[in-house]
């Protein structure tokens, strides 16, 4: 270990920056965000830095280095683009024991700027020692998506309430108390902005003592492909005890759970009227024996997921819950196929559609039919000749442009294009197996036309040429 990682308070103390560039304004910008008291000598300062001298943030010394203007600093830091003067600066530094950083260069320097993370007061420093500074700010980029943008509040929060649970709790019970509320669903509401919530939740947890009953996470897993979860559904997955997930949701994306969770299946056969009255007394039971439980469906919940019926169930029975939404098929599917679900020619609303509800024939399939807009069936391989049929006997024209989306946003994604009249037969011959969304609209010819057509030239398709559209692998 080359740099022994500490945290300096600077918030009250004196700094100095030699220098009145940009690149001492970045320098300026951090030990500003600490309290510190700014002195900046360089004999001009960028408009930045200019119009904070003005202001009274800082002091401007509008004079060449001098070893004397360091007298009482904390830290130092020399940022001009004179490397003689950052070496002076250094030497000076160093002869009076200040703790000094010379921009881009660890050799002159006695500490140096890590990639930072700020959600203040969590702090989250990454530094390659100065042997790659490009790939230390990756390594923080990476660690910022997966840190809440409200974790300096919670951290505020649970701050502001430690005297409390060291008065109610023994201190071997503390620290269960604070990983439940942390990982628990005070902290969720504190995440999102709900801290009269939160703060109702944890005088309850507290009075319970840790015997407060366990919560549900509905969570949206998207269409497939774990690089479209989102981040509140991959930091809950992390959390959870228990996951139910059904036969959408691939392999990959129960591996960004937590390691030791329990996973159970609970997918839904064909034609099976029970398992889901048997998913919602898991729910119930596992949730009253205080376990955290995420209900991980592909898609979104809310949409044809029935993830309304399991919110109706946990709030009869009192169960806590968070829904996380997800990535619904029919937009990841429509993104990944290059089929933009509204267009300003082509299509003006855009319609969800159950395939069970196909099957059911209650739908209004004239409102259906009508030009100009898009509709999207859900679960349509097995009824896809009745709905092409339904849908040609209430006027869709024959060569209205479709599509078949299979497995869409995963490795064997198909993308199959026809005229509506055709697109039973070629999902016949093509073998077309669930899971599969079919897009009806003028819009699914888009992407076709735009792939065959330079940019320059492309035009939008009439439905008449549609016809030639084929089949896309």
């Amino acid at each position: 270990m080359d740099y022994l990682p500490v945290f300096l308070r600077l918030a009250g103390e004196a700094a100095v920056v030699v220098g009145g560039g940009q690149v001492a304004a970045r320098k300026v910008d951090w030990l500003l965000k600490t309290g510190a008291r700014v002195t900046v000598v360089a004999p001009e300062l960028a408009p930045g830095l200019a119009l904070r001298a003005a202001r009274g943030e800082l002091t401007h010394l509008a004079q060449p280095f001098a070893p004397a203007g360091l007298a009482g600093a904390a830290a130092v830091i020399a940022a001009s683009d004179d490397p003689g003067v950052n070496a002076a600066v250094a030497g000076a530094a160093r002869a009076r024991c200040i703790p000094v950083n010379v921009v881009d260069s660890a050799e002159l320097s006695s500490f140096i700027f890590p990639a930072i993370v700020d959600r203040s007061p969590i702090i989250v420093a990454v530094s390659s020692a100065g042997a790659s500074p490009v790939l230390a700010r990756r390594v923080r980029a990476q660690i910022e998506a997966l840190l809440p943008e409200r974790l300096g509040a919670l951290a505020r929060f649970l701050g502001a309430r430690r005297t409390a649970v060291r008065r109610a709790l023994a201190p071997g019970a503390r620290r269960r108390f604070w990983e439940r509320l942390i990982n628990g669903r005070a902290a969720g509401e504190v995440l999102v902005g709900n801290e009269a919530a939160a703060a109702a939740t944890f005088a309850r947890e507290l009075r319970a003592r840790g015997d407060a009953p366990g919560e549900v996470y509905l969570i949206g897993a998207g269409p497939g492909d774990p690089d479209l979860l989102t981040l509140r559904a991959l930091q809950l997955l992390q959390q959870a005890d228990v996951i139910l997930y059904d036969r959408l949701v691939p392999d990959a994306i129960l591996e960004r759970a937590r390691r030791d969770a329990e996973r159970v299946f609970v997918g839904k056969e064909t034609g099976d009227q029970t398992q889901q009255s048997r998913i919602n007394e898991l729910l119930v039971s596992l949730a009253r024996a205080g376990r955290r439980v995420a209900r991980l469906k592909g898609g979104d919940g809310y949409v044809f997921g029935r993830g309304g019926e399991e919110v109706e169930v946990l709030a009869r029975a009192g169960i806590p819950y968070r829904v996380v939404p997800g990535i619904t098929a029919a937009l990841g599917a429509a993104a990944a196929a290059d089929i933009p679900l509204t267009h300003r020619d082509l299509a003006h609303s855009v319609t969800l559609v159950s395939g069970h509800a196909a099957a059911e024939d209650t739908l209004d399939w004239r409102a259906l039919a009508r030009p100009h807009q898009t509709v999207v069936f859900y679960m349509a391989v097995a009824q896809l000749p009745r709905i092409v049929a339904r849908l040609r006997a209430a006027g869709a024209a024959a060569d209205l442009p479709a599509a078949i989306v299979e497995r869409a946003t995963l490795p064997a994604q198909r993308v199959l294009r026809a005229p509506l009249a055709s697109l039973a037969a070629l999902a016949a011959r093509e073998q077309v197996a669930a899971p599969a969304l079919l897009i009806v609209g003028e819009v699914t010819a888009l992407a076709a036309a735009v792939a065959r057509a330079p940019l320059a030239e492309y035009a939008p398709l009439a439905p008449a040429d549609c016809a030639t559209i084929g089949a896309v692998a």
